[in-house]
């Protein structure tokens, strides 16, 4: 059965943050750390996460205001996209460090995820805190995300895309892996012009450390089995 063994527990970061709210004006608590996954999962319990200032640059740990979130309840389906999902088979953690690769690709615009980033997430994956939802077709993995699951919450670090509405049937997949509720929540980090699109909003950073709080203490979905 899916989901029956719990996340590892890594050993405790030799980092402390400072608090999410003293972030400066672009969002950023602090510069340096590492990315060894108790760092990483301090932050996100936290309310951080950590992307460089820039491409190879120091890690810098984000906590904007306001931030993007996605309620699952509020995904919304357009005619397309309802059309796309019967084009695509939705699988969980069958290829994760093939969508991080995905993600890196350096083509991208504003490209960020560099080596130490892959190796910190897949590290994270092998834990079973970390994620990704892919969407298949006949041709092989045409899009996906990952992100870190921590109880009800699921962050989300990134998504890519091969053919049309890939990354968007992986969310879609991702909501329908949730489920609904006030004890479940995505988080988009920044709510761009796409992601609005599809039903996420802005939230005071207040707001959002509140409901973190209470996001933590619960039960998550069931992922698949972390790898041995």
């Amino acid at each position: 059965m899916p989901g029956t063994r719990p996340p590892i527990e890594p050993p405790p970061s030799t980092w402390a943050f400072p608090r999410a709210d003293t972030a400066d004006p672009n969002g950023v608590v602090g510069v340096g750390a590492d990315v060894d996954p108790g760092t990483l999962l301090t932050a996100y319990r936290s309310g951080l996460f950590p992307m460089p200032v820039e491409p190879g640059g120091p890690m810098a740990w984000w906590s904007p205001d306001p931030r993007g979130v996605l309620e699952p309840g509020d995904l919304r389906v357009s005619r397309s996209l309802r059309r796309s999902l019967d084009r695509y088979e939705i699988r969980v953690d069958t290829a994760f460090a093939d969508v991080v690769v995905a993600c890196a690709d350096p083509a991208r615009d504003r490209g960020w995820i560099d080596e130490r980033i892959a190796g910190a997430y897949t590290e994270l994956h092998h834990l079973g805190w970390a994620h990704s939802v892919e969407a298949w077709d006949e041709n092989g993995l045409a899009g996906g995300l990952y992100g870190v699951a921590v109880g009800g919450l699921f962050a989300g670090e990134s998504m890519f895309h091969r053919r049309t509405d890939a990354s968007k049937v992986a969310l879609h997949g991702l909501v329908e892996l949730m489920g609904t509720g006030a004890h479940r929540l995505v988080d988009v980090q920044w709510c761009t012009p796409h992601l609005a699109r599809m039903g996420a909003v802005e939230v005071d950073r207040e707001d959002y450390l509140e409901r973190l709080a209470d996001l933590g203490t619960v039960s998550g979905p069931r992922w698949p089995d972390r790898a041995t």
